[in-house]
């Protein structure tokens, strides 16, 4: 185990020197959110949880959304301490969605039956966690093609760079904002639009 945390630590710190997850905040402007029609709605997008249900988006409608893509061994993976106490502190108003991918330093290797038990063991974790997708490339899911390209929800470009990344979604199913790993889920960043 302190290997693998100290290959997390490692892989964390290249990550940050090359620079590979300091993105910019990006929140979309109340102009723009007015004007905007996404192309798909986010609420027709197809999810499956951990443990291999169907996940029903509309379920959510009336609450923010923060969607994360998570890993295991990563450096930022203690965020999920925070994740957990944000989603406590807004339990009418927030809905945390944790996806699980392994397209970053390797660094979610487990299976549905391992990530959910190291989340649950190491930090207690209530919050829905989908089965393991990938956030970029040509297997890209669709959550995040919703999530990350202008033509699709109607108002921001962005990548997922790291783990950890950030999205808000607001009551209506309409993209907030965009986060880098570096923005702390207790971050005044994101509570003040949870707040809003």
């Amino acid at each position: 185990m302190k290997s693998l945390f100290n290959k997390a630590l490692k892989l964390g710190i290249i990550a940050t020197l090359t620079g590979c997850f300091f993105g910019k905040t990006k929140t979309v402007d109340s102009k723009t959110m007015q004007n905007s029609q996404p192309k798909s709605p986010f609420f027709n997008v197809k999810l499956k949880s951990l443990e291999g249900m169907e996940v029903n988006l509309a379920d959510f409608k009336g609450k923010k959304i923060l969607i994360v893509n998570t890993a295991s061994e990563c450096g930022f993976t203690p965020q999920y301490e925070e994740l957990q106490k944000l989603q406590e502190k807004y339990p009418e108003k927030l809905v945390i969605i944790g996806t699980p991918c392994n397209q970053f330093g390797g660094q979610e290797p487990g299976d549905a039956t391992q990530i959910k038990n190291f989340c649950q063991k190491n930090y207690g974790l209530s919050f829905l966690m989908t089965e393991k997708i990938d956030v970029k490339g040509p297997k890209q899911h669709e959550l995040y093609r919703w999530l990350t390209q202008k033509n699709v929800n109607g108002v921001l470009n962005s990548e997922v760079s790291w783990n950890f990344n950030k999205f808000l979604v607001n009551e209506e199913g309409k993209l907030l904002a965009y986060f880098p790993s570096t923005t702390g889920p207790l971050s005044s960043n994101i509570t003040s639009l949870i707040e809003k």
